[in-house]
């Protein structure tokens, strides 16, 4: 049952692989812990969409085009293209995650940070060229992964890629963001941005727009879940091929998604998996680890003044995939 659940049948052997069996154990915690959470409606919690920020507009702008015409383009990606619809579909079997998730994440990022191709074959092409590009993640020529033994970062000593690498980010924000330390100064900018986009700051690639830090993080749930090589800081051309391959990148959405979903549900009591537009809201802003703890202390200071609790809000990029979600599911 487990085996026809999420991938159609089981072997001719009539076992079940070891990754249909993680994919329902996925599946299922996430069930029970939805079930002891209290459900975040489908829907807009705003009536109007909040602001899009000044940056996202003025590159739309430059680029001569709209975000309607944005959303457009990444929505005609996805209707006209059975193929992606079904890595979709099986990415999201995968990580026990309604594909609408996925496809929510895809069409946000397309039309709030760069277009989208035409066709799903540019990103395959794109994705061999970063195997032979000069990458190196790395800042004022310190590689990330010296920078990370400084002892600063002695308390990161968590054995997950997810743990590790959120522990890490912490660190950074802490004792280096906008600081100078040993006589480097360092930018008041995001460790992403900053160590992880060897192009220029802010730069991410691939269908799901993925930086590669979330990639990082991200690297051990893939490997149990669809048994992807895990992802290694030392080797940027990796990674990048990683985030640009359609058939590999998916699985890394997913599974953020996934742990959105978990972390709002595990630490904040929310169960966020029916609406779209909170899942995309934290893909887009990321640490869902962190706002969950934020929010569940602002919820446990308004219960001592006898106030209801808040629940997650939708950014505006969220907000345009729950305004859109009729459409969305037509296609699935």
């Amino acid at each position: 049952m487990i085996g026809q659940l999420f991938f159609g049948q089981a072997s001719p052997s009539g076992r079940f692989s070891g990754r249909a069996i993680l994919a329902a154990l996925v599946f299922f915690a996430g069930i029970s812990l939805a079930h002891a959470a209290t459900l975040v409606p489908p829907g807009n919690r705003s009536a109007e969409q909040p602001g899009v920020p000044g940056g996202s507009t003025k590159r739309t702008k430059a680029g001569g085009t709209t975000f309607e015409a944005k959303y457009r383009k990444v929505y005609a990606l996805l209707k006209n293209d059975s193929a992606l619809r079904k890595k979709i579909v099986a990415a999201a079997r995968a990580y026990g995650i309604d594909p609408i998730h996925i496809a929510g994440a895809i069409v946000g990022e397309h039309t709030y940070n760069v277009d989208a191709y035409d066709r799903l074959q540019t990103y395959y092409v794109k994705a061999v060229a970063y195997l032979k590009a000069d990458l190196s993640f790395a800042y004022d020529g310190e590689n990330v992964s010296d920078f990370v033994r400084r002892p600063q970062f002695a308390e990161c000593t968590a054995s997950s890629s997810y743990e590790l690498w959120s522990c890490r980010e912490r660190v950074w924000n802490r004792a280096f963001r906008g600081k100078t330390v040993d006589g480097t100064a360092f930018p008041n900018n995001r460790f992403a941005a900053v160590f992880f986009q060897p192009f220029y700051a802010g730069q991410t690639f691939g269908l799901g727009q993925l930086s590669p830090l979330t990639a990082l993080q991200m690297s051990d749930l893939v490997n149990r879940v669809s048994g992807l090589p895990r992802l290694d800081a030392n080797d940027p051309n990796q990674v990048y091929e990683t985030i640009m391959d359609p058939d590999l990148t998916l699985d890394y959405v997913a599974a953020a998604l996934r742990k959105s979903i978990d972390a709002y549900a595990e630490i904040a009591g929310f169960d966020i998996s029916q609406n779209p537009g909170i899942t995309a809201t934290l893909y887009n802003i990321g640490n869902p680890d962190v706002r969950a703890r934020a929010l569940k202390r602002e919820n446990a200071e308004r219960a001592s003044r006898g106030e209801a609790p808040r629940f997650p809000e939708e950014n505006y990029y969220g907000w345009l995939v729950n305004e859109k979600l009729p459409e969305l599911q037509a296609l699935f």
